[in-house]
């Protein structure tokens, strides 16, 4: 226990303490009390020596400074020593900081996992009996914006195995009008089999080489020198970018995307039955064998839909590149479904929010639920033993100077 119990219940009959008020102005006066203590035995340590000791260096303390803050057990008029040099730091509460509740870390947590500005407020409200504007809630929330410029440019390993890149896409007010956005994630699987989120990139323009290029190039700045494998949908210039930023990485695209888009041109009635024909191309044992499937599907299938055989066949270098891999490599692989799952969790956080008022509220958003999302990736990707050998023996040359 803090207080022996016959201790304890001296103080309180001594104090008066009768009533939740009288609680609150002892639990007041005692943290105060405490800080300052603390104040002291910082200062005496920064000094190295006591009060009135006489001093080594010729820094001596001189008198106090005050300042309010807002606490657990309410408003707190603090004394805070200085020294002559002003080279003292205090610790226990910092310069500036002006609440040691811990209210910044709750709203910052709050703003991540979806919350409105009027939700925020109107927890903090009714919790702490704090009313805070939305200015306030902006100016805390905006003290993630530092944390997350230092993550999108922290420097990225040398190696990738498979990286993913999918798009989400948000609403964003511009001036007088709302117009739609698209957030790119990017997540790698590390050679010790990790996943990671290498970067979000928010843009308002239409996908282009251009755009994907300054992406690549901005990981290549950030250190990564290969990637073995790209996952990608077929996002346009995509292909192009890779190539010119990483030209021996392999490139695979989703296959369920490629899926998709066939299949909502099929009316009702054929759908099952063009899809099982499908699934014979992506299912096949070998690229020749799925070659043959899209002739067996061309034949069965050109004549009510001949625009599906042609799209397959336009894509058919990147849409076979698992062929060549084996089952656990092709699972990973042939579809975006990792980066799928990470775009949904967030799409969770900004179901509250159809509308983003700026760029640096997507940000913070975003960048908090990534950091939440990545706390659970704890665990190696499955199978990766055996992947890791098989992908050793497939880029042999590629990785040995890495290892």
């Amino acid at each position: 226990m803090v207080f022996e119990k016959q201790k304890l219940e001296k103080l309180i009959k001594e104090r008066g303490i009768t009533k939740l008020e009288d609680l609150q102005d002892f639990m007041r006066e005692m943290t105060k009390e405490v800080i300052e203590a603390l104040y002291e035995g910082e200062i005496t340590d920064h000094l190295g020596h006591r009060r009135h000791a006489r001093s080594e260096n010729g820094n001596i303390r001189n008198g106090h400074t005050t300042k309010s803050v807002k606490s657990a057990v309410g408003e707190l008029e603090l004394d805070v020593p200085r020294d002559r040099e002003g080279s003292y730091e205090p610790k226990i509460v910092r310069k500036r900081q002006k609440d040691i509740t811990g209210l910044e870390e709750r709203v910052i947590s709050m703003y991540g996992l979806g919350m409105s500005t009027r939700d925020i407020q109107s927890h903090i409200e009714e919790i702490y009996g704090y009313s805070l504007s939305p200015e306030s809630v902006s100016t805390i929330t905006d003290a993630v914006l530092d944390r997350a410029k230092a993550w999108q440019n922290r420097p990225l390993q040398p190696v990738y195995a498979i990286v993913y890149m999918d798009a989400l896409v948000i609403k964003l007010r511009e001036e007088r009008s709302v117009k739609p956005a698209v957030l790119y994630g990017i997540i790698g699987i590390t050679l010790d089999g990790y996943k990671e989120c290498l970067g979000l990139y928010l843009s308002r323009e239409p996908e282009s080489s251009r755009f994907w290029l300054s992406v690549m190039n901005e990981l290549k700045n950030r250190g990564v020198k290969d990637i073995l494998i790209f996952s990608v949908d077929n996002l346009k210039g995509i292909s192009e970018s890779i190539t010119a930023a990483f030209p021996v990485s392999e490139i695979q695209k989703c296959i369920v995307h490629q899926l998709r888009n066939s299949l909502k041109h099929v009316s009702w009635k054929d759908r099952r039955e063009v899809a099982q024909a499908l699934k014979k191309i992506y299912t096949a044992a070998s690229e020749e064998a799925g070659l043959q499937a899209l002739e067996d599907f061309k034949h069965q299938w050109d004549g009510k839909y001949p625009h599906f055989s042609k799209s397959w066949e336009r894509n058919w270098s990147e849409l076979a590149t698992f062929f060549k891999y084996s089952k656990e490599i092709r699972k990973l692989i042939y579809t975006t479904n990792p980066i799928e799952s990470f775009n949904r969790s967030l799409r969770k956080v900004s179901k509250n929010r159809p509308v983003f008022p700026n760029e640096n509220a997507v940000i913070k958003v975003y960048y908090l639920a990534t950091m939440r999302i990545e706390k659970k990736w704890t665990q190696k990707t499955r199978d990766w033993g055996q992947i890791y050998s098989q992908l050793l023996i497939q880029f042999n040359e590629r990785l040995l100077p890495y290892l």
